[in-house]
C-alpha cells in the first residue's frame, strides 16, 4: 500500500465550514411533503478549485450521520481527519490538484444544515418535531441550489456511500442534465421492508426515552438511552457476520470467566455501549427520527412506476459499486440498478468488490475503492475535454 497516498491531508491546513442561506419562494421550492421551510441553510465545505471551464466540480454526498467535512482537519485539535480523507486530496482517488470537490450537510441534519435542532425564524424556538418531514429528493433540491450558487454549471460526478448513494441516483433522474457522472456506492434504488423495520426499531428507542419528551428535550434532558440503542442497532446492520466474528469473536472483555449475570461481559457488549455512548455525543435524536425516515420514503420507482422508468431519461456515465458482505444493502440491490440502467442504454460499469467489512466497506476499502474512481473519472475526463 502507498502509505503516502492515503495518509490524512495536511495540504488543506485547516478546512473552513461555510454556509449557504437562501429563502425558498413558494413557487420554486416546497418540500415533497407540501409545507415549506422559511429559510433554509446548507453547510457545505470545498476543496481544491473550479477551472475555467468549470467542469471540474464533483459533489460528494454523505451517509446517515455524516457532515460535510470529508476531508482534512478543521482545527488544530482535530484527532481524526475528514470522514473520507483517504480518497479526498492530491493524487489521491478525487484528487484536489484535478478537481473542485464539493460536500455539504443535508436537509434535515444537525451539522451546520436546517433541520429539528435549527431555530424556526418564525417563531425564535428550536423546530423539534414542527419541523417538516423531508425527502432525499428535498436535500438534492436543497444541493441544486448550492451548486448554482457556487457557479457550477455541469458536475463531472456525484458520488456517495449509503443514504450518500440514494441522493446521487436522485440526482441522476431529477438533474441529467446537470451532471456528466454518478458513481454510487453501497446504495439502493429503495429500502427493503427489512431496512426499514431496522429504522424503525431504532426510532421506537427513542421515542420510548422517558427523556425524548416528544421531541422537546433541548435544554432540558438529552434521550441519551434511546439514541444510544437506535446507534447500536443500526451499528449490527453495518458491519458483517465475519468481520463481527473475526474482530470479537466470543471473546470476553474483562475476565477469563463468565460471571453468570447481565453484566457487560462479550467484546462485541462492550464495543456496542462504546459505540452508542459516542454518538449521543455528536447526533441529535430528532434529527435520527426525521433522516431514517427520509431513507424509508425513498423509492426511485414510485414517482415512475417501475425502476427501468425511473432512468429512462438519464444520460450520464455510471459506476455502481457492491460490497460482497455488505446485507444492509446487498450486491443483488445494487444490480437491479445496474440492469435498470442497461434497459435504457446508459453506459454503466459495475464492480462487486469483495469485502469482510460489511455494510461499512464503502468506508474502509478506500485502496480499491480508490482505483476505481480514479481510472473511472479518468476516462470520463478525456471523453470531455
Amino acid at each position: 500500500m502507498n502509505d503516502k497516498k492515503y495518509a490524512a491531508n495536511t495540504i488543506f491546513e485547516l478546512t473552513q465550514t461555510k454556509y449557504f442561506t437562501f429563502i425558498p419562494s413558494e413557487k420554486d421550492y416546497k418540500l415533497a411533503c407540501g409545507k415549506q421551510l422559511p429559510l433554509i441553510t446548507i453547510a457545505y465545505e470545498t476543496y481544491g478549485k473550479l477551472n475555467s471551464d468549470k467542469n471540474n466540480a464533483i459533489l460528494i454526498c454523505h451517509a446517515l450521520t455524516g457532515d460535510a467535512h470529508v476531508a482534512g482537519f478543521t482545527n488544530n485539535e482535530d484527532k481524526k481527519p475528514g470522514w473520507w480523507d483517504t480518497l479526498v486530496g492530491a493524487g489521491k482517488a478525487f484528487d484536489t490538484e484535478k478537481y473542485f470537490i464539493i460536500c455539504s450537510n443535508v436537509l434535515g441534519s444537525c451539522y451546520g444544515s436546517t433541520g429539528p435542532a435549527s431555530i424556526n425564524p418564525e417563531t425564535n424556538q428550536i423546530y423539534a418535531m414542527i419541523f417538516p418531514v423531508v425527502t432525499i429528493k428535498d436535500m438534492v433540491r436543497c444541493q441544486k441550489y448550492l451548486i448554482e450558487h457556487l457557479g457550477v454549471n455541469k458536475l463531472l460526478s456525484v458520488v456517495g456511500g449509503s443514504m450518500g448513494g440514494m441522493q446521487v441516483l436522485q440526482w441522476a433522474i431529477e438533474y441529467p442534465e446537470l451532471l456528466y457522472s454518478a458513481i454510487p456506492i453501497a446504495t439502493t434504488s429503495k429500502l427493503t421492508a427489512q431496512n426499514i423495520a431496522f429504522n424503525e426499531v431504532g426510532r421506537q428507542a427513542i421515542v420510548s426515552d422517558p427523556n425524548w419528551q416528544n421531541g422537546n428535550y433541548h435544554g432540558i434532558s438529552i434521550p441519551t438511552s434511546g439514541l444510544s440503542i437506535a446507534r447500536m442497532i443500526a451499528h449490527i446492520t453495518y458491519l458483517s457476520d465475519i468481520s463481527m466474528r473475526n474482530k470479537f469473536g466470543r471473546n470476553l472483555q474483562y475476565n477469563e470467566n463468565l460471571n453468570y449475570d447481565f453484566s457487560t461481559e462479550f467484546q462485541v457488549e462492550s464495543y456496542l455501549h462504546y459505540q452508542g455512548d459516542i454518538f449521543v455525543k455528536r447526533f441529535d435524536a430528532n434529527t435520527y427520527l426525521y433522516l431514517t425516515k427520509a431513507m424509508d420514503y425513498f423509492d426511485l420507482s414510485i414517482d415512475y412506476g417501475t425502476l427501468n422508468n425511473a432512468f429512462k431519461n438519464a444520460k450520464n456515465s455510471f459506476l455502481i459499486v457492491s460490497f460482497s458482505s455488505d446485507w444492509l444493502f446487498p450486491p443483488y440491490q445494487s444490480f437491479d440498478i445496474v440492469k435498470a440502467l442497461k434497459a435504457n442504454n446508459v453506459p454503466v460499469s459495475y464492480c462487486e468488490i469483495s469485502s469482510n467489512y460489511g455494510h461499512d466497506a464503502f468506508l474502509l476499502e478506500f485502496e480499491q475503492l480508490s482505483d476505481l474512481i480514479d481510472n473511472f473519472l479518468n476516462n470520463l475526463r478525456k471523453k470531455i475535454v
